[in-house]
């Protein structure tokens, strides 16, 4: 009995370090990927080819990482998206991300908002208001179409363009108002600005006298898990006030997408936030 105690308690040093090259394995893939061959790895871990190629099988069984069959490297696995998204449905967003909200208010005195997308639409999860007089006719749990705000443009902006595509045909451009964006060229031009800068603006696209900024909020994937905003009436947020809502919103969303998983601000932002103090080109 103590023999076999003896030499289980032996093997767990090694056991541990497995796990441990396992877990690096994983994290190489995700920062130095997307697509590496097994060479690539076993240099990037330093390791011995033949051990690299053993973990791989190991992952590559649970389905962790999968190899590309037309090019022999390997990938990070579904199975990765399958455990983050049960990780998110598992979070209460709207309780993380309270506080950040709430810091926006402070920081801009204007109306905040969370927002998630669902298929061409936002649905409103939090709001939170200043102590002003004029306040906003949102409401949480109101679902708007995505492409006339600013929190569904700061979402679509990231997403595959088939599924906006996709969205954009089921919804069709219903105008709002007369700067709603009435056709998919237009939003095409608007979601590539978004990329550029980092955040979207919604100068009274959804609702006549309201302007609102809105941004992102990562999580451990490539694509949005929320977006927030900041909304104010268009003679509070003016051209001049917008390049600081929009610094403050950045700043507020990436801190919250840290806290949420998100390594690294992603490659498609990481130049936004030396163009965020430039002022933003409203739309006529």
């Amino acid at each position: 009995m103590s023999h076999t105690k003896t030499k289980r308690d032996s093997r767990s040093p090694y056991q541990i370090q497995v796990v441990d090259r396992a877990l690096a394995l994983l994290e190489v893939l995700s920062h130095q990927g997307p697509d590496l061959t097994l060479m690539q790895i076993s240099e990037m871990l330093k390791l011995h080819k033949s051990t690299a190629h053993r973990l791989i099988m190991v992952l590559e069984r649970h389905r962790l990482i999968e190899k590309n069959s037309n090019t022999g490297k390997y990938r990070l696995g579904l199975k990765l998206f399958e455990l983050g998204t049960k990780a998110i449905g598992q979070l209460d967003l709207r309780e993380r991300a309270r506080p950040y909200l709430e810091r926006a208010v402070l920081d801009t005195g204007e109306t905040v908002h969370l927002c998630v997308y669902d298929d061409g639409e936002v649905v409103y999860l939090d709001k939170v208001e200043p102590a002003r007089s004029v306040r906003l006719a949102s409401s949480v749990g109101r679902r708007n179409p995505a492409y006339c705000t600013s929190v569904g443009k700061a979402m679509m902006a990231f997403l595959p363009e088939a599924q906006v595509e996709i969205a954009a045909q089921k919804h069709g451009f219903r105008q709002l108002t007369r700067k709603t964006l009435s056709n998919m060229l237009e939003l095409r031009a608007e979601l590539a600005k978004v990329r550029k800068l980092g955040y979207a603006v919604d100068n009274e696209e959804n609702e006549e006298g309201v302007c609102c900024v809105g941004c992102p909020v990562w999580g451990f994937g490539q694509h949005p898990i929320a977006a927030i905003s900041v909304s104010g009436p268009t003679f509070r947020m003016t051209a001049e006030k917008i390049p600081m809502v929009a610094q403050s919103i950045v700043n507020v969303a990436h801190a919250l997408s840290r806290e949420l998983g998100m390594r690294t601000i992603p490659a498609a932002i990481a130049g936004s936030m030396s163009q965020v103090v430039q002022a933003q080109e409203i739309r006529a």
